[in-house]
């Protein structure tokens, strides 16, 4: 098939959906059967194409929007006046977006002739490939990613009409996909959640399919020494670790807050957080009020395949994000044979099980939760082997060799589903 992938984000983007339109392209494109190409917007500005590992990437012509880092960046410190640290406004490297991308689409898409295109993301790029595939009689598959709270979050200043925001912005993320052959969301929660309650008007088929990873990947065992070395990390102290975005949303505070309450019970324990974001800098100066800054380690943004060996330095993977639809790095810490210590909201559930391969807390900021969590995996070495191995069955479920395969069928019956409208259409078929 020859197989368009759109999406508003993409690599080397810290992200999620980021890392599965990557993923996604890459494993689609192992098939020599298949030509794939990618269309997401610039981290340039200037419309360019680049091929690696049999996908082309078309990147469109875009502009920043300096209200958000680039996730690609270390974002700075803040700035200071007069040895006051002064809040920020403004990221020089804000996050890249193409606003008016039709023509080039149009073009890209003109000269490719997809069998099907597959949108990640509801924002310019997907709307407009979804008008080409309306008025081109194209194949469209949709995945969701993302609840309207994930997007509004971070809008303080409009706290007053979130309510309203998010209910807007939920109605309008259902009608994209319920536009498109067929749709899928990465778990059968967020479906429940978002789409069963709207049912009676979605009448596109749409399924459950898990992100997934290469579980060839992320396999439990020791780290290089290099890496030790290199991040200069202790090789005889329990590592409690965060992988991700370091971003408000993510509630990483809740985490460093109740690690200070493990520290009382296991004081040679090391929170490690890999990642960037606009919260490392306060996230620091929390550490640093508990006073346990020598027990906390901020390694920044780190790819793989060096991040496949962090994952295994760690004793236990730990998070208190709320808005996880599934979560990639939960299960790249399963697959590792992490222990999961995690917040019961959204879809962490069906990675993270309470009880069998980690501990879930409540949601609304649990700290105690989540210190008796990580207190209790640290100190039971017999429990901590065991999470280990149901982690690793939990991991098997969602390896992305199943799917890409899945994915697979799905493009030809939406491509079989458009071809029968068509019939019907012409009256061949009723």
């Amino acid at each position: 098939m020859k197989i368009a992938i759109v999406s508003g984000v993409y690599y080397p983007m810290i992200d999620g959906v980021a890392t599965f339109a990557h993923n996604l392209a890459l494993g689609l494109a192992k098939d020599k059967n298949n030509e794939v190409i990618v269309i997401c917007p610039s981290f340039t500005g200037k419309r360019h194409a680049e091929k690696k590992d049999g996908v082309t990437v078309f990147y469109l012509k875009s502009i920043r929007l300096p209200f958000y880092p680039d996730q690609i960046n270390e974002v700075p410190p803040k700035k200071k006046l007069l040895g006051v640290k002064m809040p920020r406004m403004f990221y020089r490297k804000g996050f890249w977006v193409s606003l008016t991308p039709y023509r080039e689409i149009k073009r890209i898409l003109r000269k490719f002739k997809p069998d099907v295109i597959h949108s990640q993301t509801p924002e310019p790029i997907g709307v407009a490939a979804s008008y080409y595939a309306r008025k081109y009689d194209i194949p469209f598959v949709t995945t969701g990613h993302s609840y309207a709270d994930q997007l509004t979050m971070q809008l303080k200043a409009l706290k007053l009409i979130k309510k309203p925001l998010d209910a807007a912005l939920t109605k309008y993320l259902v009608d994209y996909q319920r536009k498109s052959d067929y749709a899928t969301m990465p778990t059968e929660l967020a479906i429940e959640d978002l789409i069963m309650k709207r049912r009676k008007k979605f009448v596109a088929p749409i399924e459950a399919l898990s992100n997934g990873v290469d579980l060839q990947d992320f396999r439990p065992g020791r780290a290089k020494a290099e890496i030790y070395k290199k991040y200069k990390l202790p090789t005889d102290r329990p590592i409690v670790l965060y992988v991700g975005r370091v971003d408000p949303e993510k509630s990483i505070a809740r985490v460093v807050e109740a690690f200070a309450g493990v520290l009382e019970r296991v004081p040679e324990a090391m929170l490690v957080v890999v990642g960037d974001g606009t919260e490392k800098e306060r996230l620091k100066e929390q550490a640093k009020y508990l006073q346990i800054e020598k027990n906390i380690k901020f390694l920044g943004r780190v790819m793989p395949p060096e991040l496949n060996e962090i994952y295994r330095t760690g004793e236990l993977f730990a998070t208190a994000s709320e808005i996880e639809t599934q979560g990639i790095v939960l299960i790249e810490a399963a697959a590792t044979g992490l222990p999961i210590v995690a917040v019961d909201k959204g879809a962490v559930r069906e990675v993270c099980v309470d009880g069998v391969n980690g501990v879930l807390c409540r949601p609304g900021g649990d700290i105690e939760g989540l210190r008796e969590g990580m207190t209790k995996i640290l100190l039971d070495k017999e429990l901590r082997a065991k999470m280990a191995q149901e982690s690793q069955k939990i991991a098997e479920k969602h390896d992305i060799a199943h799917t890409i395969q899945r994915f697979t069928e799905i493009y030809q019956k939406a491509i079989e589903r458009r071809s029968i409208k068509d019939w019907a259409e012409e009256g061949l078929v009723e």
